[in-house]
């Protein structure tokens, strides 16, 4: 079993649960990421997110990818995984079990 932080940067997700929980995965919600490609301050943030991760041996996924520039740069700041509309859009449940058993589409574009 493994134990994600979800939506961090957001309500009560707190740098302290990486600390004092066995946390394995860490999801920055999308709310850091909406001005990544124009604001320095935001990609300050989200690179040391992920480099303090990584740093307590924690997996880095970023939600709300929506574009290859910012995919791009979240692949230079060693972020581990993405989701969002550039990788896939939300579908049904069946419309899910069809693409699971068809396999995979892209499989190097939910890789960071």
């Amino acid at each position: 079993m493994r134990i994600a932080i979800d939506d961090f940067g957001t309500g009560y997700s707190s740098l302290a649960y990486l600390s004092r929980l066995p946390v394995d995965v860490l999801k920055i919600d999308r709310s850091l990421i909406i001005d990544l490609e124009s604001n320095i301050n935001t990609q300050s943030l989200v690179s040391n997110i992920c480099r303090m991760a990584h740093a307590l041996h924690v997996e880095v996924v970023v939600e709300g990818v929506e574009n290859a520039e910012q995919l791009q740069i979240l692949r230079g700041m060693g972020c581990d995984l993405a989701q969002g509309y550039l990788i896939a859009r939300p579908v049904p449940e069946q419309e899910f079990l069809r693409q699971l058993q068809a396999g995979p589409a892209a499989p190097d574009r939910a890789g960071v």
